[in-house]
């Protein structure tokens, strides 16, 4: 008996995991494991590095590319409230890990805090959003976040705060394994004018990006002073196809899925623009999409 055998209840194997992500591809997790509480995904942290085995977090989908052949390892989804809890305490929310960001902005746009509206149309968890300092030109989530609670590979746990946060472009200094929880603070304003904001927002951002199909967030990173997605259009690459990948005609940075799509239809379409973009601009593009 292995120490993973405990918690058969909630693992299960060759688990489909394109179901779970936004590009819907890729193929099974070997051991797929569901944590239902802190003590739970702890226990089970522990046995998998007992285990020596490889491991993954799978939020919210929207930030993932997984392979054809899929993962050889564990990979962990929290379920359960107690990990997607929204609490407001004053000037500050409370969320779990494992919330949907679309309902941590609603929560702060309802209670009066400004900043999150600006975030308004990025998919994912909030867990997910602050490990990679989710953001737009309107502003980035790393100028709210004021503790962290985390969790390692290992099991540990332990809060960053202070100058352990610091938060860069599509990154910070969270590099464990799981974000359980985090405080956010932000400025009050009145409901109704954060709401015409985050409003306006949405329908600009409706208008230029693929949200009818399925895609994941943007694909590459924006060059120092320069935009992925400019730089993909001006190579010609709007349109482009590779099996039933294609590069979305409404903005550059985006794939989308057609039926029958495959992980390497996505992964061969990438490689022909970062080798396009290259070619035509001397830039070599850095994928923001984690490939499993």
């Amino acid at each position: 008996m292995t120490g993973l055998d405990q918690f058969s209840e909630i693992t299960k194997f060759d688990e489909p995991l394109a179901p779970l992500t936004w590009l819907k591809v890729g193929g099974p997790a070997q051991i797929f494991i569901e944590p239902r509480t802190e003590e739970e995904l702890e226990g089970v942290l522990r046995a998998v590095s007992e285990e020596g085995l490889p491991v993954r977090l799978l939020g919210g989908g929207s930030n993932v590319l997984v392979r054809d052949d899929g993962f050889a390892g564990v990979v962990i989804k929290l379920t359960g409230d107690a990990f997607s809890d929204i609490k407001t305490e004053g000037t500050r929310l409370r969320v779990g890990g494992a919330a949907p960001l679309s309902h941590v902005i609603s929560s702060a746009v309802g209670v009066g805090l400004a900043g999150l509206e600006n975030l308004v149309g990025i998919p994912g968890t909030i867990g997910g959003a602050i490990k990679g300092n989710a953001g737009g030109r309107h502003g980035e989530i790393g100028q709210f976040v004021k503790s962290v609670d985390v969790m390692t590979a290992n099991g540990d746990r332990f809060t960053r705060s202070g100058d352990e946060l610091s938060f860069d472009y599509r990154t910070s200094s969270i590099n464990e394994l799981v974000v359980i929880s985090a405080e956010l603070e932000m400025p009050q304003e009145d409901p109704d004018e954060i709401t015409k904001r985050m409003r306006q927002i949405w329908i600009m951002k409706k208008s230029s990006q693929p949200f009818s199909f399925q895609s994941a967030g943007c694909i590459f990173k924006n060059p120092r002073g320069l935009s992925a997605g400019a730089l993909i259009e001006q190579a010609g690459l709007k349109g482009t196809r590779v099996g039933n990948a294609e590069v979305s005609d409404r903005h550059a940075n985006f794939i989308v899925t057609h039926s029958d799509a495959t992980a390497t239809d996505v992964l061969q379409l990438i490689e022909l623009i970062k080798s396009r973009v290259h070619e035509v601009h001397g830039v070599e593009l850095a994928t923001e999409i984690q490939i499993w």
